[in-house]
């Protein structure tokens, strides 16, 4: 057996982390893999909210949920057609240091046809994450999947490590999981909230 993608390693990190109950955010919801997965996770107790800024991300993340539909062990499913660095103000105050999990899988939406020019912004990515530490309860994680390979990715990945690695050790522990022999190949960013 060879090691796990990164996007099977985010998945289990969170699973050894999220509870059913929790409450869960996909900060770039995509195709809507991991909304659909951190949905599992949290079961019909749970609740995850899920950030887009693009419409053709929530439709085929609603259409992948639609599938599961006769799964009543699901956690209740809110997208939000928003940029990820306005979720500190779009979550309930409720959820303010008590979300179990918050997945990033960063770069532009993986659908045929979609537009690949449309990224994720440094900027923006930064703020959700500083946002993301916030909701976080004490061992929860947040995952962050990084593609410095297309344009504009290298750029993202550099001032994500420099956040996450400048982050007090009081505050948070950080982990990288990453291929070493390839700088283009995507990695794995791991942050526990103490």
């Amino acid at each position: 057996m060879g090691f796990l993608s990164v996007l099977s390693c985010a998945h289990q990190w969170i699973s050894s982390r999220l509870q059913p109950g929790d409450l869960a955010i996909d900060a770039t919801v995509g195709t809507g893999a991991d909304t659909l997965f951190l949905a599992q996770k949290v079961g019909k107790r749970g609740q995850v909210i899920g950030f887009d800024i693009q419409s053709e991300a929530l439709t085929l993340t609603q259409a992948r949920i639609r599938k599961q539909e006769g799964n009543a062990k699901l956690g209740s499913i809110s997208l939000l057609q928003l940029s990820h660095d306005r979720m500190a103000e779009a979550v309930p105050e409720t959820w303010q240091g008590n979300v179990g999990a918050v997945m990033f899988n960063l770069g532009y939406l993986p659908s045929e046809g979609a537009d690949s020019t449309i990224i994720t912004e440094t900027d923006s990515t930064i703020a959700a994450l500083q946002a993301a530490l916030a909701l976080l309860k004490p061992r929860g994680i947040i995952t962050v999947v990084l593609y410095p390979g297309h344009d504009g990715g290298s750029q993202e990945a550099d001032a994500v490590l420099e956040w996450s690695s400048a982050l007090h050790v009081e505050q948070a522990q950080v982990v990288i999981y990453r291929q070493l022999q390839r700088d283009a190949s995507p990695f794995l960013i791991g942050i526990e909230k103490k």
